[in-house]
């Protein structure tokens, strides 16, 4: 008799904390869908990865940003491993700068990508996700630290919180939870990237478990909202940040 794997789509899962993502849940029996912007070649290999695991995966350019993209990123995985049972809105950008030096191009990049992007492939799944799936978002600590230069990436993840809880209770009658997960400090390239060696040791040691986050942490909380255990959790903010806030 063949198994059939429940589906898994992944924005933003070539490396990183989606990257790890894509890795756990193809660990937990998933076929993995991995969507990426631009960065061909280690998406690729995470397939390749994968698939040498014993997974099902298959890579998928697409800008989030872009309504039209995001519905033939759907249909692609459709077409190639079956009707979406989960849904992880990892992609992202974290790009900072004071409130007052942020320029209209910035101000719109962060929103297009964090928030449009968040909000194209709810809309896209709300009438093609699987009856019972489970819709996992990814938000950010930084919305509780209200550290300066952080004013526009957070009011991006304010924005993804705010759908979060809203459209829990839109998709009522079918079965689907929708939460989010909210890091901290996590050692990865986008954080990582223009910090001093100081800066990341005060990050560091911001939570009572004296330690950066590692995308693996991320991956459990996510493994967990999208596996059996995790059914009767809806419409809730995970903080998954070592108890730093």
């Amino acid at each position: 008799m063949t198994t059939i794997s429940h589906i898994a789509l992944i924005t933003g899962a070539s490396r990183g904390i989606g990257a790890s993502i894509a890795r756990r849940l193809a660990r937990d029996g998933f076929a993995i869908a991995i969507n990426y912007a631009s960065n061909a070649a280690e998406a690729d290999a995470l397939v390749a990865e994968l698939v040498q695991a014993g997974a099902s995966a298959i890579a998928i350019q697409a800008d989030v940003s872009k309504a039209e993209q995001v519905q033939a990123m759907f249909a692609t995985v459709e077409e190639k491993l079956g009707k979406i049972d989960v849904l992880v809105n990892n992609a992202g950008i974290l790009k900072t700068a004071p409130l007052a030096q942020t320029s209209d191009d910035l101000y719109a990049l962060n929103f297009a990508i964090n928030t449009q992007g968040v909000f194209n492939t709810l809309r896209e799944a709300a009438t093609r996700l699987n009856e019972g799936g489970r819709i996992i978002n990814l938000s950010s600590t930084t919305l509780a630290l209200n550290l300066p230069g952080y004013a526009i990436y957070n009011g991006t993840k304010a924005a993804v919180e705010a759908f979060t809880r809203v459209f829990a209770r839109e998709l009522r009658g079918r079965r689907i939870t929708v939460n989010a997960v909210a890091p901290g400090p996590v050692a990865t390239d986008l954080f990582l990237n223009g910090k001093t060696e100081e800066q990341i040791q005060t990050f560091a040691k911001m939570p009572p478990l004296e330690r950066l986050g590692q995308p693996d942490d991320i991956a459990a909380v996510v493994a967990f909202l999208a596996g059996k255990d995790g059914a009767w959790v809806n419409g809730q903010v995970l903080r998954a940040n070592g108890g730093v806030a």
